[in-house]
C-alpha cells in the first residue's frame, strides 16, 4: 500500500511526497487507519520505526477536515505529550513539515526556557500543541491554556515519561481533559506500570505491537570492543579521524563525563560539542542545529537527550560509556540506521562494565558481536594519539640530546 492510496487530503499527500515518503512503515500501516476511524490506539514499537508520522499524518488530516467544515476557530484540539525538550522540538518539526498546505498549525512548548514568549506565541492560535508534561501543567494551572475542547490526546515515548517521573503531572493533566476524546498511547517498551497507565487512559484500544526478535534495527551494525576506561579517548579519536566526513554521536554516562570527553577531543584537535541537562535550552537547540546541518561532525550526549535526537544520516553511534539501563542501549543505537539508511554502533566496554554488557545482551536476547582488537593494534592506537601525553613513538623518532664531555682538569 502507498500513501497515495489513503483517503486523506490532497494537501497532506503532497507534503508526504515532498518529504520523500512513499510507503508506510509497519507501525504507520497498522496505526493510521484505526486512528482515522476514531479508535483509541495502544502501540508498542522500537525506536526508528516511524512512530511520529504514524500519529501525525492521521491527526493532521482529521483536524484539517474539521477546520474546513466549521467556521469558528476552536483553538487547540490535540495535545502531544513527550518527555524531553529535544523530542518536543523534533516532533513539532515533523508536524510543521507535514501540515504544509493544510489548515492545521502546530506549536511546541517545553521547560528550560522563559514561558512568556511561548504564551505570547500561543495567542496566535494553534490546533496542535506538542508539550512536555511539566511546562504543559504550568500553563494550564496558571490559566493560559484551556483543555476542555481537546479531541485528541497523544502520549509519545510514554515509558521514558514514566522513567523521568512525569506520572503525577500526567494524571493531573488528565483531569482537565474531556472524558470523550480519542487517546493514542505510543511506547518503545511495555511493562506492568506502563500497561496500568495505558489502560487507565484508553478505551477499548486497538493494540499494535511491532516487536521483532532483535529490538535493535536490522539497519544497524552494532559491535562491542573491549577497551580500558582510561584508553577510551584514544579509540574515539581514531574512529573520528578515520571517518572525517561522518556524523558521529557519542553517548556518555554523565554531564561531567561529556565535558571531559569534549576536552580530550579538543586536545586531539577534534571539534566536538556537548548536549546535556546543564545546558541552556537555546544552547542545546543551537548545537542540535549545527549537528543536523553537518557544521559539527561530533556530538557528545547523555541519555536524557537520546530519544530527542532525530538527525538524518548519523553514520556512527559510539557508546563511550555503556548505559546503566539496558533498554537505553536500544534507544542510543536507534539514533543511527533510521529509515532505509544503514548505520554503525560501537560500544567501548571496560572490565568494570562487563555486568552492564551482560544486562544489555539479556535485554536484546543475544550477544553483541565482539570487535577484536589485537595487542599490537591496541598499543598503536594509543601511541598515535595526539592526546596521549606518553607518545612513545614520537619520542623514539626524536634525536637524543648530545651530552657534552666534561673536560679533564
Amino acid at each position: 500500500m502507498k500513501f497515495d492510496d489513503y483517503k486523506i487530503s490532497d494537501e497532506l499527500k503532497e507534503s508526504i511526497r515532498k518529504l520523500g515518503f512513499k510507503r508506510p512503515t509497519d507501525i504507520q500501516f497498522k496505526s493510521i487507519q484505526p486512528i482515522l476511524s476514531g479508535d483509541d490506539v495502544l502501540a508498542i514499537a522500537q525506536t526508528g520505526t516511524g512512530k511520529t508520522a504514524a500519529f501525525a499524518i492521521p491527526i493532521i488530516d482529521l483536524l484539517h477536515y474539521h477546520k474546513l467544515n466549521q467556521r469558528r476557530n476552536d483553538g487547540i484540539r490535540a495535545i502531544v505529550m513527550v518527555p524531553t525538550r529535544e523530542l518536543a522540538i523534533q516532533i513539532t518539526e515533523v508536524f510543521n513539515a507535514l501540515e504544509q498546505g493544510t489548515t492545521v498549525r502546530t506549536f511546541g512548548v517545553f521547560g528550560g526556557v522563559d514561558q512568556d514568549p511561548q504564551i505570547a506565541e500561543l495567542q496566535k492560535g494553534f490546533d496542535i500543541l506538542v508539550a512536555t508534561p511539566g511546562r504543559l501543567f504550568d500553563l494550564v494551572s496558571q490559566g493560559y491554556l484551556q483543555l476542555h475542547r481537546i479531541q485528541y490526546l497523544i502520549l509519545d515515548e510514554a515509558d521514558h515519561m514514566l522513567a523521568l517521573g512525569f506520572i503525577k503531572d500526567i494524571r493531573q493533566l488528565i483531569t482537565f481533559l474531556p472524558k470523550k476524546r480519542q487517546t493514542l498511547f505510543f511506547s518503545a517498551t511495555i511493562d506492568k506500570e506502563i500497561k496500568k497507565l495505558a489502560y487507565s487512559l484508553v478505551t477499548n484500544p486497538i493494540r499494535i505491537q511491532i516487536s521483532p526478535n532483535d529490538p535493535v534495527s536490522k539497519n544497524v551494525n552494532h559491535k562491542v570492543a573491549f577497551v580500558e576506561m582510561d584508553d577510551k579517548r584514544f579509540f574515539l579519536e581514531r574512529l573520528i579521524k578515520e571517518n572525517p566526513e561522518s556524523k558521529i554521536l557519542v553517548f556518555v554516562r554523565t554531564k561531567v563525563r561529556a565535558e571531559r570527553v569534549a576536552k580530550a577531543m579538543e586536545r586531539a584537535e577534534i571539534a566536538a560539542k556537548t548536549i546535556h541537562g546543564d545546558k541552556e535550552q537555546k544552547d542545546r537547540s543551537h548545537v542540535m542545529n549545527e549537528f543536523k546541518k553537518g557544521e559539527i561532525k561530533v556530538l557528545i550526549a547523555t541519555d536524557v537527550s537520546a530519544r530527542g535526537i532525530d538527525v538524518d544520516r548519523v553514520e556512527f553511534v559510539v557508546n563511550y560509556d555503556l548505559p546503566d539501563q539496558a533498554e537505553n542501549y536500544v534507544h542510543r543505537v536507534g539514533r543511527t540506521g533510521r529509515g532505509d539508511h544503514r548505520g554503525f554502533a560501537i560500544s567501548f566496554c571496560a572490565k568494570e562494565e562487563m555486568p552492564l554488557l551482560e544486562a544489555i545482551e539479556d535485554y536484546i536476547g543475544k550477544p553483541v558481536y565482539v570487535n577484536e582488537i589485537s595487542k599490537d593494534d591496541y598499543v598503536t592506537t594509543k601511541e598515535l594519539s595526539e592526546e596521549n601525553p606518553a607518545d612513545w613513538k614520537s619520542l623514539m623518532q626524536k634525536p637524543l640530546p648530545i651530552k657534552k664531555k666534561k673536560k679533564r682538569k
